[in-house]
């Protein structure tokens, strides 16, 4: 026989796990609009701001974006990534899975901070998940040392 004491600890479990799977449920989701982006200022000039090298009217300096690496401008939405050295992309800075943006990193990968999530720099697709859709790709123009969205 169960006593009392007992089932209130079964009856507390299950409405904990009532109460608890639809929130760890929106974790899952690929809904942006649920999200919530502890990385919106990710790019060290300050969020979608060109750096000082960056000539008047350009998104950025080339010496702005790591070999490597990416760099984030958040008002604009886009991450610049330079796969190989001279070699510049741009995709979309908003993470497929929630809609965080991606951070900057020098590490080989477009990374999200909120899940995990990772991105290549040469074509924006889906290294490792929870995201399964890439990055949509920008297009830029590479004058000189200066990049401009196109």
């Amino acid at each position: 026989m169960t006593s009392p004491v007992n089932r209130r600890r079964v009856l507390g479990g299950a409405t904990a796990a009532v109460i608890g799977l639809p929130a760890l449920a929106a974790c899952a989701s690929d809904d942006p609009e649920s999200a919530s982006d502890p990385t919106s200022s990710s790019d060290p000039t300050g969020p979608g701001e060109p750096s000082a090298a960056a000539p008047a009217g350009a998104l950025a300096a080339t010496s702005d974006v790591p070999v490597g690496g990416c760099a984030v401008f958040s008002e604009q939405k886009v991450v610049l990534t330079q796969p190989a050295e001279g070699d510049f992309k741009a995709f979309s800075s908003v993470c497929t899975h929630q809609g965080c943006t991606v951070s900057a990193s020098s590490d080989g990968v477009i990374p999200c901070g909120c899940h995990g999530s990772k991105f290549s720099l040469e074509d924006g697709s889906v290294i490792s998940g929870p995201a399964t859709a890439p990055l949509a790709e920008v297009g830029i123009t590479v004058e000189g040392d200066s990049i401009s969205l196109a």
